[in-house]
């Protein structure tokens, strides 16, 4: 089943209407989730990211510290 939603139907939304669908639609997709596959490039980079945590499990940062780093302060 196509849908077809024109930008002139968006448009005649107020800001809060179209956030409140994306929210929606974002919603659907999540409670779906098991039905997406991964790419066997994606199950490779898993299984790397898990080994590398396995093998150094105290070579992790903190929330706080990701956001400083990101915000420049170190």
């Amino acid at each position: 089943m196509g849908v077809a939603v024109k930008a002139a139907d968006l448009s005649a939304m107020s800001i809060d209407e179209r956030i409140e669908l994306v929210q929606v639609i974002w919603d659907s997709i999540a409670a779906e989730t098991e039905k997406l596959e991964l790419t066997t490039a994606q199950k490779h980079e898993l299984d790397r990211r898990i080994a590398d945590l396995d093998a150094q499990p105290d070579n992790v940062l903190t929330w706080e510290e990701i956001k400083a780093r990101v915000r420049g302060r170190r």
